[in-house]
């Protein structure tokens, strides 16, 4: 499977190798393979998911060598460890340009991403009132996403 990586993704890669230099790490071709398929598929995932996804498409690659990719790519700031609700860590590419929160349904495990400024102004607005300096914030809501919810209803 060859994949196609655009611009934003090139830079990040670019970004990635000038850290991964700093720190003294060699440049793999599994470790490769890894980054551009996560950054690629630019979607939340846990360590197994990941991997279960790059052995389809290129055997011998170890799930110790996707989970050190992963905390790898967390270490030099390009991927954000997301600690949802039910106690699995999931992987996602950083975005430096827009900050995002999540609504994670209950059922089947989707998560989607939003953005909305009122959520943000509002949590402004509090730790203002609190003299609180916010240096980073989470927010998930945690529910039932549309097509569970009509299958509960059984339509």
């Amino acid at each position: 499977m060859k994949m196609k990586v655009n611009f934003k993704k090139q830079n990040k890669l670019k970004e990635f190798s000038k850290d991964k230099s700093k720190v003294g790490l060699k440049t793999s071709q599994k470790r490769s393979i890894i980054i551009e398929y996560f950054l690629h598929e630019d979607k939340h995932f846990s360590v197994e998911e990941l991997y279960n996804e790059i052995k389809k498409i290129r055997s011998g690659i170890s799930y110790s060598t996707v989970y050190r990719t992963l905390k790898l790519l967390t270490s030099c700031g390009l991927a954000d460890e997301c600690n949802f609700d039910d106690g699995i860590s999931k992987f996602e590419p950083v975005h430096k340009a827009h900050h995002h929160d999540h609504l994670i349904c209950k059922n089947c495990g989707k998560i989607i991403e939003f953005k909305n400024s009122k959520i943000e102004k509002l949590q402004q607005d509090v730790a203002k009132k609190y003299k609180f300096s916010i240096k980073f914030h989470r927010l998930a809501l945690y529910g039932l996403c549309i097509d569970c919810k009509k299958k509960q209803r059984g339509n």
